[in-house]
């Protein structure tokens, strides 16, 4: 039995949705690519069902799926919309004759068990699951600590997102967020 999911997640395209739909039970909604932009009903849509059950945000991690994400999280209340990130992979969909223009696998190319790691990890609400416990958060202050933002921080912070497997394109205020929700406070004084 597949997992269901309050929240609505939002994805860029129909084979996204599909995939995810083989993985959970829930409502996917596809902004329709670069066309939400223009879609002012869209967007009102999304931000109802955002203010009524919350969104959780999963776009490819190239280039255009952030485009995507930073114009939706700019368009809806942050309290009401949870990233959920899959990792950079090189590689192929099975549909596409060629790769898409960085070599990365999308969303519809992800394995089962990725996408549910990456909806778990944004804090999705999986229904008959208890919620996880409160954990303190990573802070700016401690990014810079580590010469993770600041003169000279870019290189550290490739490698850093490369080790945890995160997408390339994740700006410094992105990282923190996504390190807070894959990271323990004790995880990160390790790194």
């Amino acid at each position: 039995m597949k997992p269901k999911i309050r929240e609505v997640i939002v994805v860029e395209g129909r084979y996204d949705k599909n995939t995810l739909l083989q993985v959970v039970d829930a409502s996917v909604i596809t902004t329709g690519g670069f066309s939400v932009f223009n879609d002012r009903e869209k967007l009102a849509f999304l931000r109802k069902l955002a203010s009524e059950r919350g969104l959780i945000l999963l776009t490819d991690s190239d280039g255009a799926g952030f485009v995507i994400r930073n114009y939706l999280k700019g368009a809806i209340p942050r309290d009401q919309l949870k990233q959920a990130y899959i990792p950079d992979m090189p590689g192929k969909e099975r549909r596409k004759k060629t790769p898409g223009r960085e070599g990365k696998l999308g969303v519809e190319g992800m394995r089962p068990e990725v996408l549910l790691d990456a909806l778990r990890r944004a804090g999705a609400t999986f229904e008959g699951e208890d919620q996880p416990p409160f954990r303190a958060a990573i802070t700016k202050a401690d990014l810079l600590e580590k010469g993770l933002i600041g003169p000279n921080s870019t290189q550290k912070r490739e490698e850093l997102l490369k080790r945890l497997s995160l997408p390339e394109h994740l700006t410094p205020n992105a990282m923190l967020e996504a390190l807070n929700l894959l990271l323990t406070r004790e995880e990160w004084e390790k790194i």
